[in-house]
């Protein structure tokens, strides 16, 4: 990291657009995804589903999303990234269409995995766009821009997307994301630049050579296994979230859906000010304090009963403002460990183990929470809490270990080791 680059504070005109299409792209990708569970009702009454269908037609996108970003990884790095981004990013358009299109549970499953395919390999495009265009010292604000897809779909998104589902039917939202999709593609299309810097090295592998050797680099797989027990400690609180805070602390429908927006629009507030916040301070620290709070946090808010709608409100504000304190931080320092021949690459399967990881870990959640009957509250979710904190230590321990990478392969006279990590070699 050059001192030039931690001096300069402001994006250029150029910069700022890159941030805004590549937030854009995750916008649509995301809601794609998310929107899939508050329409199960609607799904199953229209195409005639059972649950366990509509369940697997939800998995199907993930599972689906972490096989193409392993495959494709080899090729990651032998394109324009502007094209792969393209041509990708049609794929997802063209998917979300059929999705819009299906008439039966066969066909949108179709739709989902041929969607999956596609979407699963946008995330890490993007990060290997602003690996490449931003330097270590801007990454945190960059990342924490971008990432606000995230809580724009939450805050925006859904909330919109059910109103016109009930206005015009299950197909109307992904009718909305193939428009917005449509208009973002025209954006990238017309406006970005080509990126080609890392094609300047010669590859003098194959593709498949090219993916053994980023799956099994040995710095590469401490960062692999931070994002999988993040990814896991993450994914366990998703599945049941909506019953425990229906059926166990005593809410409404309609608090509910005030609780996800207002939880949205503090993470819009909270990713960008924790961004810039990793970028003036070292991101190992502010990945520590947010561990340490969604801990205490998910451990108080997984034994809690019936409560007020004010202590759900700041125990969800908190808890989201503490998972996303972690990510920011730690896509940043990860982000940092790849060589440049391998960006692509490594961020592919870094995204694809972030997704099977995932459902690894909505899987476990499956298996420790019970419920006796329909609308009954949850049992065992205390214990789920105590999962989720000990998943979220491990990850600190590996974050911890990537930070020192990081810092030993910044460090202009490293020569090898430094605090217990070895520098590997191809």
């Amino acid at each position: 990291m050059s001192s030039s680059d931690l001096t300069q504070s402001h994006f250029s005109g150029y910069q700022k657009f890159v941030i805004t299409i590549l937030a854009l792209t995750q916008f649509t990708v995301i809601l794609d995804f998310m929107v899939m569970a508050p329409l199960g009702d609607l799904l199953m009454k229209s195409l005639k589903m059972t649950p366990g269908e509509f369940a697997f037609s939800v998995s199907a996108y993930a599972f689906s999303a972490g096989l193409s970003g392993l495959l494709t990884a080899g090729f990651a790095d032998r394109f324009d990234r502007k094209k792969l981004l393209l041509f990708f990013y049609l794929g997802f358009i063209i998917g979300t269409f059929f999705c819009a299109l299906a008439n039966s549970y066969a066909t949108l499953i179709a739709a989902r995995i041929f969607t999956g395919l596609f979407g699963g390999v946008i995330a890490s495009i993007s990060m290997a766009i602003v690996t490449d265009i931003f330097g270590l010292g801007k990454r945190g604000r960059v990342m924490g821009f971008v990432q606000m897809g995230l809580g724009g779909s939450q805050v925006l998104g859904v909330p919109v997307s059910i109103y016109i589902a009930s206005k015009w039917g299950w197909e109307a939202p992904f009718w909305l994301v193939v428009g917005l999709g449509v208009l973002t593609f025209t954006a990238i299309f017309l406006k970005l630049q080509p990126i080609t810097a890392h094609l300047k090295v010669k590859q003098h592998t194959s593709p498949l050579t090219h993916l053994w050797h980023t799956l099994t680099f040995r710095n590469y797989r401490i960062c692999y296994v931070a994002t999988a027990l993040i990814a896991v400690s993450s994914f366990m609180m998703s599945p049941f979230s909506t019953s425990f805070t229906l059926n166990n602390l005593g809410m409404s429908y309609d608090q509910l859906t005030l609780l996800m927006m207002i939880a949205g629009i503090s993470s819009l507030f909270i990713m960008p000010f924790i961004g810039r916040l990793s970028d003036k301070i070292e991101k190992i620290n502010i990945f520590s304090v947010a561990i340490i709070i969604t801990i205490v946090v998910v451990i108080i808010y997984t034994h809690m009963g019936q409560s007020s709608f004010t202590m759900v409100l700041i125990i969800n504000i908190l808890l989201s403002g503490g998972m996303i304190s972690r990510m920011i931080p730690a896509t940043a320092l990860t982000t940092g460990v790849p060589q440049h021949t391998d960006r692509g690459a490594f961020m592919s399967v870094n995204s694809s183990i972030q997704q099977i990881a995932g459902g690894i870990g909505a899987a476990i959640a499956g298996q420790v929470v019970t419920q006796h009957g329909q609308g009954m509250p949850l049992g065992n979710y205390g214990i789920l809490g105590f999962t989720v904190a000990s998943f979220s230590m491990l990850a600190w321990f590996f974050i911890y270990r990537v930070d020192k990478l990081v810092k030993f392969l910044d460090h202009p006279n490293g020569t090898g080791k430094m605090a217990g990590v070895t520098q590997s070699t191809t």
